[in-house]
């Protein structure tokens, strides 16, 4: 079995804190579990009623030192188990200002991805080597799970919500990716790769043309201004005086404050609520006029609309004469 491996590949920079982690808790759990079986074993042997004897076992009383030891011992060992794993955690949890964005839409039984230049792919990730990259995923139909072994991350994409996740790739090769949660008939086909590059190749590659649509593809934020004039966003938006809706110049990121006093964040699944929800917060000063968009905008424009949405600037509003 020269190919056999115990463990997948560690090749990315998060692989290592979450092996030492792991190596850590299965340590601990095969010293104590020696440890009580090798008691259990040596106890039995040693206080067994032997043939013909009518001994009784006499009271024993556990000294507190002993009886704090044995509960604060494993109680230290769990907060250290604890506190490793919550900082691995966030970690994971934080992608790096500077990071990569790549759209991902997961559908029975594919992976489909974008690149803020344009280019889409399906089933297969380009990504250069040493550049840390950001997830932004959601689902067209069923719950699916982007899990790359290698990399050690593994991330839920529900339909109805973004999730996000992050890597940095240590070294060029092709890694598996795989879907982790059961999605249907054909859940064990929904596979692919993950192919790292040198910076320079990627960049090369990166520049090529879509495979699928024969030219250049459009890059999300392009997509995105197309739907907001076909949908006449800028219609109530243009941030002007007695415009329906509130501007979206810069609301990216930026708290809001709601008609009924409570307030939220402007992020992606605010922006998509707002979008396929409106009445759900209708920011203050203005009327619960919007229509939903349920059902006429599919997730990868969602993605795209948001994205533009996002690029906005927030010292200038998106007028008409831009969106044509």
């Amino acid at each position: 079995m020269p190919k056999f491996s115990l463990f997948p590949e560690s090749a990315s920079t998060i692989a290592g804190q979450v092996d030492a982690l792991f190596f850590f808790m299965i340590a601990v759990s095969a010293f104590f579990g020696l440890l009580i079986a090798g008691l259990i074993v040596f106890l039995s042997i040693r206080y067994r009623r032997r043939a013909g004897s009518n001994e009784a076992g006499d009271p024993v009383h556990v000294p507190i030192a002993l009886e704090a030891a044995w509960t604060v011992i494993p109680l230290a060992i769990t907060m250290v188990m604890f506190y490793w794993g919550a900082s691995v955690y966030m970690t994971m949890a934080r992608p790096p200002d500077d990071a990569h964005e790549i759209f991902v839409v997961g559908k029975q039984w594919m992976w489909k991805l974008q690149h803020l230049e344009g280019r889409r792919e399906i089933n297969e990730l380009h990504v250069p080597v040493g550049q840390p990259i950001k997830l932004t995923m959601t689902s067209e139909d069923v719950i699916h799970s982007f899990y790359v072994p290698a990399f050690r991350i593994k991330s839920d994409v529900v339909p109805g919500r973004y999730s996000t996740a992050w890597f940095e790739a240590t070294q060029v090769g092709t890694y598996h990716l795989f879907c982790a949660e059961y999605c249907g008939t054909e859940h064990s086909q929904m596979i692919g790769s993950v192919i790292v590059m040198d910076p320079s190749d990627f960049q090369t590659w990166l520049s090529g043309t879509d495979a699928d649509a024969g030219m250049a593809a459009s890059s999300p934020k392009d997509t995105g201004q197309q739907l907001f004039t076909q949908k006449g966003c800028a219609t109530c938006h243009r941030g002007v005086s007695g415009s329906m809706g509130p501007a979206l110049a810069g609301v990216f990121g930026r708290e809001r404050t709601f008609a009924d006093g409570s307030k939220a964040v402007a992020d992606e699944a605010y922006l998509r609520q707002s979008i396929l929800s409106p009445q759900a917060h209708v920011v203050a000063g203005y009327q619960p006029v919007m229509p939903t968009f349920q059902g006429q905008i599919d997730e990868e424009g969602m993605l795209a609309l948001i994205q533009y949405i996002k690029s906005l600037p927030a010292e200038t509003s998106p007028g008409p004469e831009k969106q044509g």
